[in-house]
């Protein structure tokens, strides 16, 4: 693979043009779906900053590859867990992008609330559009995740491109979605929004608290059984 042009000192780590290109590809869609998300957590903060969001996460990743590639020298571990971050982060921004975008259309278009009763079920009760919303955006963010972890963060290609992946995969993310959504429903249901959120705001709290467990959990079902080596 063609190595990117690299100063004596970071001569020897895996970085690559590939890995220049999928950094800012990240960071601009990171930027983009953070909008959303400021947008419903700091509506003044929106207001002053949104034109450098972009721009400035574009930026800021490839700069932060490059500092891990030189870090990686000494542990290189941290190459991986470096990029391993990046996907975590676009994937919690998809998640919480996704879940915002949905809040906003539902409400101003149908009128319908999060909190509103969505569906009923036995034994696991009753379950608000909020809980469908996360579930919507956590199946769009999983998607994600498997490209980009698969062809870049594992760098699997089309190794391994047969039914039994895919099934390991199913199977993780199936855990995964389950702890996800259930984490953000529990905290968005049963905990009391502190410091002053709103419903929408606690929301988001919610869905990144069940994002963090998910993201836990899919990276060692990713490393230790999908995509082992």
């Amino acid at each position: 693979m063609e190595q990117s042009p690299l100063s004596p000192a970071l001569a020897g780590t895996l970085v690559t043009k590939k890995d220049y290109t999928f950094g800012v590809v990240a960071g601009l869609l990171i930027g983009a779906l953070f909008l959303p998300v400021l947008k419903t957590a700091k509506p003044q903060l929106f207001d002053m900053l949104f034109w450098v969001i972009i721009p400035g996460f574009a930026l800021i990743v490839p700069i932060g590859l490059r500092i891990a590639a030189y870090l990686s020298q000494r542990l290189p571990i941290i190459w991986q867990m470096a990029k391993f971050i990046v996907i975590g982060v676009l994937n919690t921004f998809v998640d919480l992008g996704i879940l915002s975008l949905l809040v906003f259309i539902f409400r101003n278009v149908w009128d319908i609330s999060a909190e509103d009763i969505f569906l009923t079920l036995p034994l696991i009760g009753i379950l608000s559009f909020y809980s469908f919303y996360k579930a919507i955006s956590f199946v769009v963010a999983n998607m994600n995740s498997y490209y980009w972890n698969k062809h870049w963060t594992f760098e699997q290609g089309a190794v391994q491109k047969t039914k039994a992946e895919f099934v390991q995969f199913f199977a993780v993310s199936i855990v995964g979605f389950l702890l996800n959504v259930t984490i953000a429903s529990l905290v968005f249901k049963n905990v009391h929004p502190i410091g002053g959120l709103n419903s929408d705001q606690w929301g988001l709290i919610g869905a990144l608290c069940g994002t963090i467990a998910g993201l836990a959990w899919n990276f060692i079902g990713y490393k230790l059984w999908v995509f082992k080596k």
